[in-house]
């Protein structure tokens, strides 16, 4: 199924929760800026321009709603601040992310080769895998450059 409007309003009525005007509108905001990690401020500040009568605490709610029926992931970057993104809804793994120490840019890293690990941790300890989360941290391209000299 393709990731739009209807996607969200049939996980809400599956989990017993209404379809809303302003859950719909928030939704939207992550469909417009698919791939980025937004920061509930941001959010807001989107959500704001096409329906100014949306409050910060009902964005709040909706985003810990979302996380809570697995349509959105919360991702730290270890800086303090909870951003979100979407959750593809045939994605079995969250993706990687390469952080900037310089610039605070995030990239995501499209390749996972943990599977054949998981595989091996599962059957050495017995544990169940359902998930992982991997960040690198460095210096992105642009910065590596300005500091070339510095770093080796």
């Amino acid at each position: 199924m393709e990731l739009n409007s209807d996607y969200v309003k049939k996980v809400l009525k599956e989990k017993g929760y209404k379809f809303t005007n302003q859950r719909s509108e928030i939704y939207n905001v992550f469909l417009k800026h698919r791939g980025s990690h937004l920061s509930t401020e941001e959010v807001f500040e989107y959500v704001s321009k096409e329906n100014p009568e949306i409050g910060i605490a009902t964005v709040y709610r909706t985003l810990q709603l979302f996380e809570e029926l697995d349509v959105l992931y919360k991702i730290s970057f270890d800086d303090g601040v909870a951003r979100y993104e979407i959750k593809a809804n045939d994605a079995t793994h969250r993706h990687h992310h390469l952080i900037c120490l310089d610039c605070g840019k995030v990239l995501e890293v499209k390749l996972d080769l943990l599977d054949s690990l998981e595989e091996e941790i599962e059957s050495e300890e017995g544990f169940k895998i359902v998930d992982h989360n991997l960040k690198f941290y460095g210096y992105c391209k642009e910065c590596y450059k300005k500091y070339k000299g510095e770093i080796n």
